[in-house]
């Protein structure tokens, strides 16, 4: 990405990769490539469409890691009876920020934040702040601990 990819155009490229991996997992059968190709890109600056297609590409060919994240530090929230929109914000945090490391992981918490509160329910936002901030509290725990010298 050049240094002219500003912020706004990523939160715009975010927007367009929660739309169609939404309806990617709520038309059952539709691969991502097709719903990329249903998505009028044309108005869409350039570095926006590549920037969504690789969040695209890289949320669902990670789908499962990311949901073994979700099911393994959310009790009573499997990923299945989640909210759509909050959950596709979860998985395209954890991607972003855990899994390529393309943004720091606070940044990818506040943009799936806004984005849930954009697109989900009243609780949407909260929701997905308390899941996210849960899960990578977890995960940095477990990181820590494994990089720990034994006595």
């Amino acid at each position: 990405m050049s240094r002219s990819f500003l912020p706004q155009r990523r939160t715009r490229a975010r927007e367009v990769a929660l739309q169609i991996l939404y309806s990617l997992n709520v038309r059952e059968g539709l691969e991502p490539d097709e719903a990329i190709s249903l998505f009028p890109f044309k108005d869409e600056e350039p570095d926006v469409a590549s920037y969504a297609i690789k969040l695209i590409k890289g949320v669902w060919s990670n789908s499962e890691k990311i949901d073994m994240l979700i099911r393994t530090y959310i009790t009573g929230w499997r990923p299945e009876r989640m909210v759509m929109v909050d959950l596709v914000a979860i998985r395209l945090a954890l991607y972003e920020g855990w899994i390529a490391k393309k943004v720091p992981v606070a940044v990818a918490i506040s943009e799936a934040v806004e984005l849930a509160k954009h697109f989900g329910t009243e609780d949407s936002g909260r929701f997905v702040n308390g899941v996210l901030g849960r899960i990578v509290r977890s995960l940095q725990e477990e990181s820590k601990d494994n990089n720990e010298p034994e006595s």
